[in-house]
């Protein structure tokens, strides 16, 4: 069976994909925090663990590979990452909704944030250290959030990591 998608290339290596994926959009979302000083609210560090989640599985996906059994791991591999990342998807929407008023974040949606010298030079000098709330949207390019557009990045992912495991699974599934 010939294959000749222009996502098939992405597909056949589809745990390296996710592996490198994964890991740009946690250096992407460290910049902003290092960079643009953009301090990540609760939802922010919650959508950060999916992101963990899926690298992990990636590079158990890339790490098994070369066994006798990578047919069975890489199918679990695949389904797994379909799951973590529209898991993340649907949490990424879940904090655009919370910033765009929809409905109301979690009562922890006021904390997460990390504390650096300068905070505590300003909160020992009396300043008022407030952290980032999940309502608030820091940043935006054509109307989305951060959020916003980790939703269409985590569900792109899904749909790919999903057309993966499909492709797989008509390969020859689990033998």
């Amino acid at each position: 069976m010939q294959d000749n998608s222009p996502v098939s290339p992405l597909l056949r290596h589809w745990p390296l994909v996710a592996f490198l994926a994964s890991a740009a959009m946690l250096a992407a979302a460290h910049a902003f925090e290092t960079f643009a000083k953009l301090a990540p609210c609760h939802l922010c560090l919650k959508q950060r663990e999916v992101y963990w989640v899926a690298l992990s599985v990636a590079a158990i996906g890339v790490l098994t590979q070369r066994f006798a059994w990578a047919k069975r791991t890489r199918m679990a591999v695949l389904w797994l990452l379909a799951v973590a990342f529209l898991f993340g998807a649907g949490l990424a929407a879940f904090h655009a909704g919370v910033e765009w008023k929809w409905w109301p974040g979690p009562q922890t949606c006021t904390g997460g944030a990390t504390v650096s010298i300068e905070d505590m030079n300003a909160l020992l000098s009396g300043a008022k250290v407030t952290a980032p709330a999940c309502d608030v949207a820091a940043w935006r390019m054509f109307g989305l959030s951060m959020a916003g557009w980790n939703a269409l990045v985590s569900l792109g992912l899904a749909g790919l990591s999903f057309m993966a495991a499909m492709r797989a699974f008509k390969q020859g599934g689990l033998r």
